[in-house]
């Protein structure tokens, strides 16, 4: 199983892939939702991990993309946003989100919904 981590944030990109080489899975980056579109055309992912604000395509438009494809995997999306707002949160799970977290993510928050989310255990874990 892949994981694809979609932030504009070539920071944020290696503090999610630092965080998740505790699992026992491949993980790839696009740095905006049209890339990750691409890329999830091309390669099934078991879990997908998105900011919602970035250029090219935001994370909203990519996940309803995502969504309203029948050639692609369908799995869970984590949805990771500066965006505090209640509304915030309800635009994501209308879009097709599974989860919506506030940056900034605890390196163990986010290891504890990625192994909810992909019913895999960090190799510390095993």
């Amino acid at each position: 199983m892949k994981i694809l981590v979609v932030d504009d944030s070539a920071t944020v990109r290696m503090f999610y892939r630092s965080a998740l080489a505790a699992f026992p899975t491949g993980i790839d980056e696009a740095p905006d939702g049209e890339k990750a579109l691409a890329m999830a055309l091309t390669q099934d992912y078991g879990l997908y991990i998105v900011d919602v604000n970035m250029s090219n395509m935001d994370g909203l438009t990519f996940v309803r993309a995502l969504r309203a494809r029948h050639d692609v995997m369908q799995s869970p999306v984590i949805m990771i946003s500066t965006q505090s707002r209640e509304q915030d949160a309800t635009l994501a799970w209308q879009a097709g989100a599974n989860l919506y977290l506030k940056k900034p993510v605890a390196k163990e928050t986010l290891q504890y919904y990625v192994s909810a989310m992909t019913s895999r255990r960090a190799k510390d874990e095993q």
